[in-house]
């Protein structure tokens, strides 16, 4: 078992706590949740809406993935955090499956929350595997 690698890309959003964009060991990569902040400047207001803050949330996402050079096709599972569940799930599920092909898709798992960093509307994580 190699050592975990604990990475940080200058592309992606700034970080709004202590933590690693993503950390790698033996081939796994376990993707911090991003959220719906502006990679160039994170003193802008969130993106209004959960359809927008999961479009911003994902292209964030897709910066990481780049920078280990990786895309949606390596990720293995999700975990959504929604702060409106019943109002938000089904226009997160329409923008969020828009990311995807049509199969085959990653596990996922969305949960409820009762707030998020910066009253965001959303966040997700990833787990990724390399080839």
């Amino acid at each position: 078992m190699s050592l975990p690698s604990f990475m940080n890309f200058s592309a992606a959003p700034t970080h709004v706590a202590p933590f690693s964009h993503a950390v790698e060991a033996d081939g796994w990569i376990f993707i911090t949740g991003q959220m719906p902040t502006d990679p160039n400047d994170d003193s802008k207001p969130l993106p209004e809406g959960v359809e927008a803050q999961t479009r911003r949330v994902m292209d964030n996402l897709l910066i990481v993935l780049d920078g280990l050079g990786l895309e949606l096709g390596n990720v293995v599972n999700c975990r959504v955090y929604l702060t409106e569940f019943k109002r938000d799930y089904a226009a997160m599920n329409e923008t969020y499956r828009g990311y995807f092909d049509p199969a085959p898709l990653p596990s996922r798992t969305c949960i409820g929350v009762t707030g998020l960093a910066r009253d965001a509307l959303v966040e997700i994580d990833m787990v990724a595997r390399r080839p």
